[in-house]
Protein backbone atom coordinates (compact mmCIF):
# COMPACT_ATOMS: atom_id res chain seq x y z
CA UNK A 1 0.00 0.00 0.00
CA UNK A 2 2.93 2.33 -0.16
CA UNK A 3 2.69 4.32 -2.94
CA UNK A 4 5.70 4.82 -5.00
CA UNK A 5 7.28 8.04 -5.71
CA UNK A 6 6.18 10.21 -7.75
CA UNK A 7 3.04 8.65 -8.45
CA UNK A 8 1.51 12.02 -6.64
CA UNK A 9 3.58 15.12 -6.95
CA UNK A 10 3.98 18.66 -7.15
CA UNK A 11 0.89 20.54 -5.98
CA UNK A 12 -1.50 17.11 -6.33
CA UNK A 13 0.08 16.57 -3.14
CA UNK A 14 -1.89 19.62 -1.22
CA UNK A 15 -4.91 16.94 -1.24
CA UNK A 16 -3.12 14.02 1.02
CA UNK A 17 -2.55 16.45 3.77
CA UNK A 18 -6.24 17.40 3.62
CA UNK A 19 -7.59 13.84 3.89
CA UNK A 20 -4.67 12.32 6.65
CA UNK A 21 -5.53 15.53 8.46
CA UNK A 22 -9.20 14.33 8.43
CA UNK A 23 -7.89 10.48 9.14
CA UNK A 24 -5.87 12.33 12.23
CA UNK A 25 -8.86 14.12 13.24
CA UNK A 26 -11.02 11.14 13.13
CA UNK A 27 -8.34 9.15 14.91
CA UNK A 28 -8.18 11.96 17.86
CA UNK A 29 -11.70 11.88 18.45
CA UNK A 30 -11.40 8.40 18.78
CA UNK A 31 -8.87 8.04 21.38
CA UNK A 32 -10.50 10.57 23.41
CA UNK A 33 -13.38 8.33 23.61
CA UNK A 34 -11.28 5.91 24.35
CA UNK A 35 -9.54 7.61 27.29
CA UNK A 36 -12.74 8.21 28.61
CA UNK A 37 -13.52 4.71 28.67
CA UNK A 38 -10.37 3.01 29.50
CA UNK A 39 -7.58 5.68 30.75
CA UNK A 40 -4.58 6.94 28.76
CA UNK A 41 -2.33 4.47 30.10
CA UNK A 42 -4.04 1.66 28.13
CA UNK A 43 -4.39 3.62 24.92
CA UNK A 44 -0.70 4.26 25.57
CA UNK A 45 -0.02 0.72 26.02
CA UNK A 46 -2.44 -0.67 23.07
CA UNK A 47 -0.60 1.58 20.98
CA UNK A 48 3.06 0.64 21.32
CA UNK A 49 1.81 -2.34 20.69
CA UNK A 50 0.03 -1.79 17.21
CA UNK A 51 2.97 0.14 16.26
CA UNK A 52 5.43 -2.53 17.14
CA UNK A 53 2.64 -4.95 15.19
CA UNK A 54 2.42 -2.78 12.69
CA UNK A 55 6.26 -2.18 12.07
CA UNK A 56 6.51 -5.75 12.14
CA UNK A 57 4.30 -6.27 9.24
CA UNK A 58 5.75 -4.06 7.21
CA UNK A 59 9.64 -4.77 7.91
CA UNK A 60 9.47 -8.44 8.57
CA UNK A 61 6.55 -10.00 7.06
CA UNK A 62 6.32 -10.48 3.02
CA UNK A 63 6.17 -7.54 1.31
CA UNK A 64 6.41 -6.98 -2.61
CA UNK A 65 6.16 -3.92 -5.51
CA UNK A 66 3.39 -4.83 -7.49
CA UNK A 67 2.01 -1.94 -9.84
CA UNK A 68 1.97 1.52 -8.21
CA UNK A 69 2.40 0.37 -4.46
CA UNK A 70 3.71 -2.65 -2.38
CA UNK A 71 1.50 -5.51 -1.09
CA UNK A 72 1.82 -6.40 2.76
CA UNK A 73 0.35 -8.39 5.30
CA UNK A 74 -1.30 -5.77 6.98
CA UNK A 75 -3.64 -7.70 9.29
CA UNK A 76 -5.85 -4.38 9.74
CA UNK A 77 -8.59 -6.73 10.76
CA UNK A 78 -6.29 -8.20 14.12
CA UNK A 79 -5.18 -5.32 14.92
CA UNK A 80 -9.08 -3.93 15.18
CA UNK A 81 -10.59 -6.73 16.92
CA UNK A 82 -7.16 -7.18 19.62
CA UNK A 83 -6.83 -3.14 20.74
CA UNK A 84 -9.54 -1.65 19.67
CA UNK A 85 -9.95 1.39 16.96
CA UNK A 86 -7.90 4.32 18.30
CA UNK A 87 -5.16 1.87 19.34
CA UNK A 88 -5.39 0.06 15.75
CA UNK A 89 -5.18 3.70 14.05
CA UNK A 90 -2.77 5.24 16.40
CA UNK A 91 -0.18 1.76 15.68
CA UNK A 92 -1.13 2.00 11.97
CA UNK A 93 0.01 5.84 11.94
CA UNK A 94 2.93 5.00 14.54
CA UNK A 95 4.36 2.40 12.51
CA UNK A 96 4.03 3.48 9.10
CA UNK A 97 6.08 6.41 10.81
CA UNK A 98 8.83 4.81 12.18
CA UNK A 99 9.43 2.41 9.32
CA UNK A 100 9.73 5.71 7.22
CA UNK A 101 12.18 7.13 9.88
CA UNK A 102 14.52 4.66 9.96
CA UNK A 103 14.21 2.46 7.30
CA UNK A 104 12.36 3.57 4.45
CA UNK A 105 13.22 7.79 4.01
CA UNK A 106 11.69 7.39 0.65
CA UNK A 107 8.72 6.89 1.43
CA UNK A 108 8.13 10.13 3.96
CA UNK A 109 7.07 12.43 1.34
CA UNK A 110 4.10 10.13 0.90
CA UNK A 111 3.75 9.50 4.70
CA UNK A 112 0.05 12.21 4.32
CA UNK A 113 -1.14 9.55 1.41
CA UNK A 114 0.36 6.40 2.97
CA UNK A 115 -1.35 7.33 6.39
CA UNK A 116 -4.94 8.12 4.71
CA UNK A 117 -4.86 5.02 2.82
CA UNK A 118 -4.29 2.78 6.04
CA UNK A 119 -6.69 4.68 8.67
CA UNK A 120 -9.76 5.82 6.23
CA UNK A 121 -10.75 2.24 5.67
CA UNK A 122 -9.84 1.17 9.80
CA UNK A 123 -13.04 3.68 10.38
CA UNK A 124 -14.96 2.23 7.50
CA UNK A 125 -14.40 -1.57 9.01
CA UNK A 126 -15.29 0.06 12.78
CA UNK A 127 -18.46 0.67 11.66
CA UNK A 128 -19.05 -2.18 9.58
CA UNK A 129 -18.11 -3.86 12.80
CA UNK A 130 -21.19 -2.64 14.77
CA UNK A 131 -23.41 -3.69 11.84
CA UNK A 132 -22.06 -7.34 11.38
CA UNK A 133 -21.52 -8.32 14.56
CA UNK A 134 -24.47 -9.30 17.02
CA UNK A 135 -23.90 -7.88 20.89
CA UNK A 136 -23.77 -11.15 22.24
CA UNK A 137 -21.25 -12.28 20.09
CA UNK A 138 -17.55 -12.36 21.84
CA UNK A 139 -14.52 -11.51 18.94
CA UNK A 140 -12.88 -15.03 20.04
CA UNK A 141 -16.36 -16.26 18.62
CA UNK A 142 -16.46 -14.69 15.19
CA UNK A 143 -16.92 -17.08 11.90
CA UNK A 144 -14.69 -17.03 8.80
CA UNK A 145 -17.61 -15.21 7.06
CA UNK A 146 -17.36 -12.58 9.63
CA UNK A 147 -13.73 -11.79 9.41
CA UNK A 148 -13.93 -12.38 5.92
CA UNK A 149 -16.30 -9.07 5.58
CA UNK A 150 -14.29 -7.37 7.88
CA UNK A 151 -11.19 -8.25 6.09
CA UNK A 152 -12.65 -6.99 2.78
CA UNK A 153 -13.97 -4.05 4.07
CA UNK A 154 -9.94 -2.58 5.40
CA UNK A 155 -8.28 -4.86 2.44
CA UNK A 156 -10.77 -3.25 -0.01
CA UNK A 157 -10.47 0.40 1.11
CA UNK A 158 -6.77 0.28 1.00
CA UNK A 159 -7.25 -1.24 -2.77
CA UNK A 160 -9.76 1.49 -3.35
CA UNK A 161 -7.54 4.00 -1.87
CA UNK A 162 -4.30 3.20 -3.85
CA UNK A 163 -6.27 3.30 -7.02
CA UNK A 164 -7.37 6.51 -5.92
CA UNK A 165 -4.38 8.31 -5.52
CA UNK A 166 -2.73 6.36 -8.51
CA UNK A 167 -5.59 7.51 -10.77
CA UNK A 168 -5.18 11.25 -9.58
CA UNK A 169 -1.51 11.37 -9.78
CA UNK A 170 -1.16 9.55 -13.14
CA UNK A 171 -4.74 9.85 -14.70
CA UNK A 172 -6.16 6.75 -16.58
CA UNK A 173 -3.76 5.93 -18.91
CA UNK A 174 -3.04 2.47 -20.62
CA UNK A 175 -0.24 1.78 -18.25
CA UNK A 176 -1.33 3.22 -15.25
CA UNK A 177 -4.47 1.10 -15.49
CA UNK A 178 -2.81 -2.23 -15.58
CA UNK A 179 -0.63 -1.23 -12.95
CA UNK A 180 -3.25 -0.40 -10.89
CA UNK A 181 -5.12 -3.73 -12.12
CA UNK A 182 -2.21 -5.93 -10.67
CA UNK A 183 -1.88 -4.24 -7.26
CA UNK A 184 -5.53 -4.53 -7.07
CA UNK A 185 -4.88 -8.38 -8.20
CA UNK A 186 -2.55 -9.32 -5.91
CA UNK A 187 -3.98 -7.97 -3.30
CA UNK A 188 -7.15 -10.31 -3.26
CA UNK A 189 -4.75 -12.73 -2.04
CA UNK A 190 -4.40 -10.72 1.07
CA UNK A 191 -8.73 -10.65 1.22
CA UNK A 192 -8.60 -14.25 0.93
CA UNK A 193 -5.99 -15.02 3.67
CA UNK A 194 -6.29 -12.14 5.93
CA UNK A 195 -9.56 -14.23 7.76
CA UNK A 196 -8.14 -17.07 7.70
CA UNK A 197 -4.98 -15.72 9.53
CA UNK A 198 -7.27 -13.55 11.88
CA UNK A 199 -9.38 -16.59 12.70
CA UNK A 200 -6.37 -18.69 13.62
CA UNK A 201 -5.11 -15.39 15.81
CA UNK A 202 -8.70 -15.58 17.81
CA UNK A 203 -8.57 -19.30 18.23
CA UNK A 204 -5.00 -19.23 20.11
CA UNK A 205 -6.15 -16.12 22.20
CA UNK A 206 -9.53 -18.01 23.58
CA UNK A 207 -6.73 -19.88 24.86
CA UNK A 208 -5.17 -17.81 26.70
CA UNK A 209 -7.06 -17.48 29.76
CA UNK A 210 -4.87 -14.78 31.12
CA UNK A 211 -5.90 -12.10 28.67
CA UNK A 212 -9.41 -12.45 29.67
CA UNK A 213 -8.50 -10.46 32.56
CA UNK A 214 -5.41 -8.17 31.14
CA UNK A 215 -5.94 -4.38 29.96
CA UNK A 216 -3.46 -4.90 27.07
CA UNK A 217 -6.55 -6.17 24.65
CA UNK A 218 -9.53 -5.07 23.72
CA UNK A 219 -12.67 -6.02 26.24
CA UNK A 220 -15.08 -6.74 23.53
CA UNK A 221 -12.56 -9.62 22.77
CA UNK A 222 -13.56 -12.07 25.17
CA UNK A 223 -16.73 -10.43 26.28
CA UNK A 224 -20.01 -9.43 24.54
CA UNK A 225 -21.21 -6.31 24.68
CA UNK A 226 -23.99 -7.28 27.56
CA UNK A 227 -21.38 -8.79 29.66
Amino acid sequence: MHIEAGVVDGAKMILSYGTAAVAAGATVKAAADFVRENGLGTLLARSVLAALMVFCFFEVFFHYPVGVSEVHLILGTTLFLFFGLAPAAIGLAGGLLVQGLFFAPADLPQYAINLTTLLAPIFVMGVLAKKIIPAHTAYVDLSYGQTLKLSAAYQGGVIAWVAFWAFYGQGFGAENLANVASFGGAYLLVIIAEPLIDLAVLAGAKSLHALKRSAAVDKRLYNSVAA
